[in-house]
């Protein structure tokens, strides 16, 4: 889910709990350009406090004057449309011919707000029904393939992580990637058997795991909505969960190391009884050219290929790090590139 929403969810336990009146605004459709996606979501105090974004904040200003002039005073969930007219979306920013439905729900302690984050704290993937109608809440479990759906009776909004990483090697290095990838709501996931390591190695909201990493792999039966990073440079410990996950569904799998070592890499594959199709999924050298140095850039280039594998953008040739290592290598004999 969107990490703003999760702050937005937060934000209406706490009114809740202080007694104070509020609302949760959910996108529900777009037509056109639109600046926020459908599910993002807003939640705005009788106090005047917002949190979160529906756009680009021409309807936050009007829900705000809304409910400075006339009081939070829905009892049931309205339905409101922003943008038909040319005028409208002028006013309030849309791009021309933009759209934009909300759905607005009064917040109070039968929505499960505090049961839903209760469970999202769990890792758990959340269903969460409105009925649009009586404003009754309930809560169930979904599975990563669910999408949000709106009825003119229902809207069903899932919560939770849909994406799983699991990143081989607690070093430094891991502890970007990790803190980024929570940042992009992935559940993450870290694997080392070895004790050096791990001691000290903490990312708040990180599972790290004492195991060996193709046994968790097989363990947590990876699907196509999981990622796996082998970042130890050890073959014992990245070859054979890299095996393991390129037989799996999982939608990417990527191993640091340098042309020459990925080169040795794959051919040592092959020994393990996969086949050329199986390894032409694995991404190494990994990450994207962006002349990246320190762990921390080198983290966010790793995690832009990823990203554009899951969004299924192929990457230009030069964008690649071994392409682009190669010019490199070509028009600067003496230079050293990383990423």
């Amino acid at each position: 889910m969107d990490s703003v929403n999760l702050e937005v969810l937060k934000a209406c336990e706490a009114w809740v709990d202080a007694g104070l009146r509020c609302e949760l605004v959910t996108v529900i459709k777009t037509w056109g350009s639109s600046p926020r996606p459908e599910g993002a979501m807003l939640a705005i105090c009788e106090n005047g406090s917002v949190v979160g974004s529906v756009s680009g904040g021409c309807i936050e200003d009007d829900l705000i004057e809304r409910a400075r002039n006339e009081g939070l005073t829905r009892s049931k969930p309205e339905i409101l449309t922003y943008g038909i007219t040319a005028d409208e979306a002028h006013r309030f920013g849309l791009p021309c011919g933009g759209t934009i439905e909300l759905a607005i729900e009064p917040v109070d302690k039968n929505s499960c707000i505090s049961e839903l984050l209760q469970r999202l704290a769990l890792h758990e993937l959340i269903a969460r029904r409105l009925d649009l109608v009586t404003g009754a809440v309930s809560l169930d479990t979904a599975s990563s393939t669910m999408m949000m759906q709106v009825s003119k009776t229902a809207m069903t909004t899932i919560f939770g992580p849909r994406w799983r990483l699991l990143i081989i090697g607690a070093g430094q290095l891991s502890r970007f990637l990790a803190q980024i990838a929570l940042g992009m709501d992935y559940h993450v996931t870290v694997c080392d058997p070895r004790e050096e390591y791990r001691i000290g190695w903490q990312v708040e909201g990180v599972e790290v795991i004492h195991a060996m990493p193709d046994d968790l792999v097989i363990e947590m039966k990876l699907d196509s909505h999981s990622a796996v990073i082998a970042l130890t440079h050890d073959p014992k410990l990245d070859d054979l969960a890299l095996m393991e996950a390129l037989r799996s569904e999982a939608f990417y799998v990527g191993a640091i190391g340098s042309r020459s070592n990925n080169a040795k890499r794959r051919e040592r594959l092959l020994e393990f009884d996969l086949n050329h199709e199986q390894i032409s999924r694995l991404h190494g050298p990994i990450g994207v050219y962006i002349g990246s140095k320190t762990p921390a850039e080198i983290a966010i280039s790793i995690l832009a290929e990823m990203t554009a594998v899951k969004n299924g953008i192929p990457l230009l040739p030069e964008a690649r790090i071994e392409n682009a290592k190669l010019a490199e290598a070509e028009n600067h004999p003496d230079a050293l590139c990383i990423h």
